[in-house]
């Protein structure tokens, strides 16, 4: 099971980086610069952007980044609980592990100039091929595919969701969940207990919850409503 606070700790210093690298790389590349702010003038001429420019790229920035850091989540979560035949990023398992290492060093020999974060856009692509997945990973929608996480950036985030405790051997983060008991009691519910997904959305970034008021349902008034 996972330990939602140490989680929600680990994720927020690593998005702090994604969005480093992210604004670093936008300084270096005057075309990507200069595209943001074609956009960025084009909503203000309309009347949908009231900020200045830096502050509308740092809000992109900061968008973009915890879509990429969910977006991993998402997949150890799928890994992890047996939802796809092969992992992605690591797994909770040795077997697991080793096939998500396979699965990376596979992508390099094929591509060798490819950068991590190269690789996890291949693994969101192939994410999005699942049931009910296409829309989460929509590339119309999803704003991890308008500004990048950089090569360092991704490499990061895999650092993070591959680590292992060196006392244990097992992964820092475990991303199996538990069946919830169905109403009344008993053993097993409808599936995997994933509020925790939810609760990570609105709680891993400050600026994005506010913007876009993400909260979700108390607990209390969801079983209220049982």
């Amino acid at each position: 099971m996972i330990d939602s606070r140490k989680l929600l700790d680990a994720l927020r210093k690593v998005l702090k980086q994604v969005e480093d690298y992210a604004r670093e790389h936008i300084d270096s590349q005057p075309d990507l610069e200069a595209g943001l702010r074609a956009e960025w003038q084009q909503a203000r001429d309309s009347g949908r952007v009231g900020s200045s420019y830096h502050d509308w790229r740092d809000e992109e920035i900061t968008q973009a980044a915890v879509h990429w850091v969910l977006a991993c989540v998402y997949l150890r979560f799928i890994e992890d609980n047996g939802l796809c035949e092969r992992p992605w990023l690591s797994g909770a398992t040795r077997a697991q592990r080793d096939l998500a290492q396979d699965r990376y060093e596979q992508h390099f020999r094929a591509r060798p100039l490819d950068s991590d974060e190269h690789y996890l856009r291949a693994c969101f692509e192939d994410a999005a091929r699942l049931p009910a997945m296409g829309g989460l990973f929509d590339r119309n929608h999803n704003p991890l595919w308008r500004i990048g996480a950089t090569g360092d950036g991704a490499k990061a985030l895999l650092d993070l969701l591959r680590a292992v405790d060196p006392d244990t051997g097992q992964v820092k983060f475990d991303f199996r969940a538990a069946l919830p008991s169905p109403p009344g009691g008993g053993v097993g519910g409808e599936g995997p207990d994933t509020r925790f997904l939810g609760d990570l959305y609105q709680d891993l970034s400050e600026p994005v919850r506010k913007k876009y008021a993400l909260l979700q349902t108390p607990i209390f008034v969801e079983e209220g409503a049982r």
